[in-house]
């Protein structure tokens, strides 16, 4: 049996990013989740979230894991985790709604633009995207602690970085997202919301 993997900022993090959810997804069917991680967010987001099929996915080694959480809480709205990797073959189905969190700052640069590149092929004209995590402005830190810990990334690996919001931002637009919220979370994170311009 896996043992259920746990993160304690899961536990911190989710009511809050919960709120952002019920107001950006409220009108949604069929989300994304881009990083699941442990799992633990896809079955509290899920079961909280009862109108959304949550699809959860991550790469191969993370997917016994998020199993195991999704297996114990047994929800009806949580079909297996997918394998995917941004680098590698994309779903062939569509969702509309996105949702990832920390991952863009452990994410290689090249991997971010190909994550914002190809979205357009598995969301529809009217998608939603929420990425949560810490993000920079114009190469400012937003505080002492997201400074050092960008310092902790960029020691644990050269691709890491707290990436600037306003680069990504410009992703997203490239590939017809408009931006429509920049909500400020607890411990210095923040949740960036797209919405699709309609094809």
């Amino acid at each position: 049996m896996t043992i259920k993997p746990h993160s304690p900022s899961c536990e911190r993090n989710r009511e809050p990013i919960l709120g952002v959810l019920r107001e950006h997804f409220a009108d949604r069917r069929h989300v994304l989740e881009i990083g699941s991680g442990t799992g633990q967010h896809a079955v509290y987001f899920a079961a909280a979230l009862s109108q959304l099929v949550w699809q959860s996915s991550d790469r191969a080694e993370n997917l016994p894991g998020i199993r195991a959480w999704l297996d114990e809480a047994a929800l009806p709205n949580t079909p297996a985790p997918l394998e995917f990797d941004v680098a590698g073959t994309w779903p062939a189905m569509r969702f509309d709604a996105i949702f990832s969190a920390n991952t863009l700052h452990i994410m290689a640069w090249r991997d971010v633009e190909l994550l914002f590149a190809r979205l357009s092929t598995i969301t529809t004209d009217d998608a939603s995207v929420i990425i949560y995590g810490p993000f920079n402005d114009e190469g400012r830190y937003s505080s002492e602690s997201n400074a050092a810990f960008d310092q902790w990334l960029r020691a644990r690996g050269a691709h890491m970085a707290i990436r600037d919001a306003g680069a990504v931002d410009a992703l997203a637009g490239r590939a017809s997202f408009n931006l429509i919220g920049d909500i400020a979370m607890p411990a210095n994170n923040r949740c960036l919301v797209w919405r699709r311009r309609g094809a």
